[in-house]
């Protein structure tokens, strides 16, 4: 046959013309299938499905115990420090912030207060403190949301009237200012309460509002491998994100407060609404020293937030915001929801959350209440609030009334002054301080390279850690997969027949071809080429030299269509750019917060075949791997998620770096990947299998050198060639 595209219209004439051959049991390493599908359609995989966005649905299922919940919840914990570029989390040094500017009220001071949260990225906000008040004070952190003009939020008179009107608020002045309200009335109730900036809001410096909050449309001058900007290629592959950005703030606030010798380390509180909300259940996700938590209408099953400050690529990949609520327990949390995407959370998402206390010992400590407004943080809300921290934090107050207070002017709240400049806020600002972060960050990844077995062993739980989140999956378990036969035929020493081969518990299938030798040697290869199985064969039909002399020797060769190339596509060739949702903004991560990178699901792909081999009823021996024209690096990436599923590989990297990518559609974009050190490190994570890598030298991917060395491990470097890769599989 000389088509070997395998296009729809080919494999219904392969199907019809294929002869029925019966086989030995000694060739039967494929032939366990479902019954014959008969004529061959476009595969049937859930992803071709329509992507999934922020708009979806995200329930939470709990766990059926405490072991098993643990496990879940290091993953998860582990996904969300990954999307904000905090894992392994940065050195967190102590504190020098400028604190100036008070002003004194009847029963509370406000202090103005600034520090860099890392070089060219500021703090920058309001510490109410109460007067009169002895001894060690419980603090409370307030991330504000996207309320117009942040920490200066005026509703003004109008909107103030209507929202009594309609008891939305209950005072003038907390009306208009229900931001300050709630630092004022806790403060009044003993607490330390510091209200701080989003990133461009109000004070906010380092980068502007409509940047981090309105970014649109990728900036061409800001996204070449030697100058990026946020949002574009390069701060993906660095996980540099707004989301992560204001998180290394909280965290870093918190760093602050507790340094403050009035505070009490042991009653910290953290309450927001809207994005502040986002703010509050991802610190307390991931910040054990955070004591209760007051998320404030965005909790949900709905819409997961819709800022780029609320989305990351890998963050809510198979999660989402129940869950990370779920991530406080056992300590206390409590949310409200409104007329908005939180309205269904007292029967979606509290119910669930109710029952993993409860398996947890602490059924009390979760609560949420609909309240019937739009979307606010208003005076029914707040009095909620203030008695869930007088009684989670022990305030002792008898009697919870808001009153009238002073509210600050802009002039008293800002931080900045002729005596306090403030940092310009330019393109080269903004460059300027992701590089720093981007530097010390490579300092850290460079620190844990493997010397010996010990150092890798910490660079497998780092950088290994990291490739599983990025990955986002590993080894498919014995018994996952199933073929399906379409056409089996005789050829000179081997059977050749094709069909499907399902991931039955994610809906996914690859049009597969096996050639199996009439003698064959317990021995798998599984050869993977970027552009299909097509490429197994000539354009005579036959196998390609190096594929012929395999089959010869013994091995039974595999090879499946990777996602979107071959039979995927209805001209056989593989897509040019990734899939994305229907978002007119041009952020990552609104497709790859929600999905695995185009590059990440290949790599399942090859890990599906890896499991389908190596777990067959025939047992092979050994399963080798070989990675060509372009899949090279996807080859390297399921060896090192494979373990010892994989006896060898021989890949060609052709020199190939995900630092040279540019566009954020890139069909190899897989962010994180330079922050975690690029191709080398994905070698490195695949000793000690006795591995071969054209395309790169001992030089070039010195890192892999080093790890193999650490492992006892066998890695050479050889020619971009068939014939050597072949050499390399064959026995010696």
């Amino acid at each position: 046959m000389s088509d070997r595209s395998y296009s729809r219209r080919s494999m219904l004439r392969l199907s019809a013309s294929a002869a029925s051959a019966a086989l030995l049991p000694s060739e039967l390493l494929f032939a366990t299938t479902v019954s014959s599908a008969g004529p061959f359609a476009q595969p049937n995989d859930a992803r071709l499905g329509a992507l999934k966005d922020l708009n979806g649905y995200f329930p939470f299922t709990p766990s059926a115990s405490a072991d098993e919940w643990n496990k879940r919840k290091a993953t998860v914990i582990r996904q969300i420090k990954v999307a904000c570029g905090l894992w392994p989390m940065p050195a967190q040094p102590a504190i020098e912030a400028t604190v100036h500017g008070r002003v004194e009220r009847d029963d509370y001071t406000v202090d103005r207060v600034y520090f860099e949260s890392s070089p060219g990225l500021l703090v920058t906000g309001s510490l109410y403190l109460p007067k009169n008040v002895s001894g060690k004070l419980p603090a409370i952190l307030c991330p504000h949301g996207h309320w117009p003009n942040g920490r200066f939020h005026d509703h003004g008179v109008d909107e103030v009237k209507r929202q009594i009107e309609s008891g939305a608020e209950e005072f003038e002045v907390g009306g208009r200012h229900p931001l300050q309200a709630r630092c004022v009335q806790l403060a009044r109730m003993g607490c330390m309460v510091f209200l701080y900036d989003m990133l461009g809001y109000a004070d906010g410096s380092s980068l502007t509002q409509d940047l981090a909050h309105g970014f649109k449309t990728q900036r061409p001058e800001l996204s070449s491998p030697e100058h990026w900007g946020l949002f574009s290629a390069q701060s993906e592959l660095r996980c540099l994100n707004a989301l992560g950005l204001q998180t290394w703030n909280s965290i870093r606030t918190l760093d602050w407060i507790m340094s403050r010798p009035d505070c009490d380390n042991s009653r910290i509180g953290v309450t927001g609404a809207s994005g502040g909300g986002t703010q509050t259940f991802l610190l307390t996700a991931i910040d054990e020293r955070v004591a209760a938590a007051f998320p404030a209408v965005m909790v949900s099953t709905a819409m997961q937030g819709g800022c780029t400050c609320e989305n990351a690529t890998y963050l809510r990949v198979n999660t989402g915001n129940i869950e990370f609520a779920a991530l406080a327990a056992p300590r206390p949390i409590a949310m409200t929801g409104a007329d908005d995407w939180t309205v269904e959370i007292e029967t979606k998402g509290l119910p669930e959350l109710k029952k993993h206390y409860a398996m947890l010992g602490v059924p009390d400590n979760v609560n949420a209440k609909y309240m019937k407004f739009p979307h606010n943080y208003n005076h029914p809300s707040r009095m909620m609030m203030y008695d869930f921290f007088n009684r989670t934090l022990n305030l002792g107050a008898k009697e919870i009334t808001e009153r009238d207070y002073i509210p600050l002017t802009r002039e008293e709240t800002t931080v900045f002054d002729s005596a306090h400049p403030a940092l310009l806020k330019t393109a080269e600002t903004e460059v300027a301080m992701l590089q720093a972060w981007d530097s010390a960050s490579h300092k850290q990844i460079q620190d844990i390279a493997p010397g010996d077995a010990t150092g890798l062993a910490e660079f497998r739980r780092v950088i290994g850690g990291a490739l599983e989140v990025m990955i986002g999956r590993g080894l498919p378990p014995a018994g996952s997969t199933e073929f399906e036969k379409t056409s089996e035929t005789a050829r000179d020493g081997f059977i050749e027949f094709t069909g499907t081969l399902r991931l039955k518990s994610h809906g996914e299938e690859l049009p597969t071809v096996y050639l199996l030798p009439a003698s064959w040697n317990r021995k798998a290869v599984l050869w993977i080429d970027g552009e299909g199985k097509s490429k197994l064969f000539s354009a005579q039909g036959q196998p390609t030299p190096a594929v012929a002399s395999l089959v010869k020797a013994g091995f039974a060769v595999a090879s499946v269509d990777l996602y979107l190339t071959g039979e995927f596509t209805d001209d056989g060739k593989p897509v040019s750019q990734m899939p994305i949702v229907n978002n007119p903004r041009e952020f990552a991560g609104y497709t790859l917060g929600y999905n695995h990178p185009l590059f990440a699901q290949r790599v399942h792909d090859i890990l599906t075949l890896i499991s389908s081999t190596k777990y067959h009823e025939q047992m092979p021996e050994q399963v080798h791997l070989v990675g060509v024209n372009g899949a090279g690096v996807f080859a390297a990436a399921a060896c090192a998620l494979a373990g010892t599923a994989v006896t060898s590989a021989a890949v060609d990297t052709q020199g190939f770096r995900f630092a040279t990518i540019t566009n954020i559609r890139d069909v190899n974009l897989l962010p994180g990947a330079v922050k975690y050190g690029d191709v080398p490190a994905l070698l490195a994570l695949c000793a000690p299998a006795k591995m071969a890598v054209a395309g790169d030298t001992a030089e070039s991917a010195a890192l892999a050198t080093t790890a193999y060395k650490a492992a006892s491990g066998s890695l050479q470097f050889i020619n971009a060639d068939a014939t050597d890769m072949v050499n390399f599989l064959m026995p010696k």
